[in-house]
């Protein structure tokens, strides 16, 4: 298994980031990376899911929400064609820190027969992903 992880800070309460996080409607106009996001998240539904990686093209999936815990965490697992190929396990995770800011905690668990193909990708476009939604988030969080 490889695994992928980047932090930020955001001076917001977690409901705050939570509210952002949730309201998928809105991805378009602020997320670079989950450009998409449609469909009846609660736990152990589907969705679907369309990902633009930096200098990369777009990847639709349709993971299943393992975690929707308010203010807290959000889990999906998505697979490439049938699981055990190629299976992704992201994570958004957010704790209430000193100030009454947020640490925000995005991560990602890759599994399966092709992940070192890809782990090189994985390892720099998907990492510079997930850090340009982070700032997004940040900044939304702290300038609404």
């Amino acid at each position: 298994m490889k695994s992928i992880h980047t932090e930020i800070e955001i001076n917001a309460a977690p409901g705050k980031v939570w509210a952002i996080l949730t309201d998928f409607s809105n991805y378009p106009k602020w997320n670079p990376f989950v450009i998409s996001l449609k469909g009846e998240v609660k736990k152990g539904h589907s969705f679907r899911v369309i990902l633009q990686q930096p200098e990369g093209k777009k990847m639709s999936f349709k993971p299943v929400c393992l975690v929707f815990d308010e203010n807290k965490e959000f889990r999906w697992q998505g697979s490439l064609l049938v699981k055990g190929i190629f299976d992704g396990e992201h994570i958004f995770k957010m704790k209430e820190i000193a100030g009454g800011k947020t640490k925000f905690v995005q991560s990602e668990n890759f599994k399966g027969i092709l992940v070192p193909l890809f782990w090189k990708s994985l390892n720099s476009k998907t990492i510079k992903g997930f850090e340009m939604m982070n700032r997004s988030l940040k900044s939304r969080a702290e300038n609404s």
